[in-house]
């Protein structure tokens, strides 16, 4: 049995290194505010750290595959030049399985 899982440790390192700033924010604001009312800054930083993820990652994403950029020696021949095939889609179902999770839950949450 393996030890080491690529997918796991995608998502691991996925997770940590883009949410991370947001996590620490949203600790600091509960810790020194323990006993008043909740503040915005831990929802709307992750809101609005996740919004412009999405946004830009996929933006970039997009812009990065043309032709002129596909140049690459070890490319496959078998997809046409400018299009980029995903052969390994485990980290991208599991990662838009929990988004879609964590999204219903947030907007549940915020519905009171």
């Amino acid at each position: 049995m393996p030890i080491w899982n690529a997918t796991v440790a995608n998502l691991t390192l996925m997770a940590l290194g883009s949410s991370s700033p947001e996590i620490l924010l949203a600790i600091i604001e509960t810790v020194t505010g323990l006993g008043k009312c909740p503040g915005e800054l831990g929802p709307s930083c992750i809101v609005g750290s996740a919004a412009y993820n999405l946004l830009m990652i996929s933006a970039l994403s997009i812009y990065a595959v043309s032709e002129e950029n596909d140049n690459d020696p070890d490319r496959d021949d078998t997809v046409p030049k400018g299009v980029k095939k995903i052969y390994d889609t485990n980290v991208f179902f599991i990662t838009c399985t929990f988004s879609l999770l964590a999204y219903i839950w947030m907007w549940i949450v915020l519905l009171d």
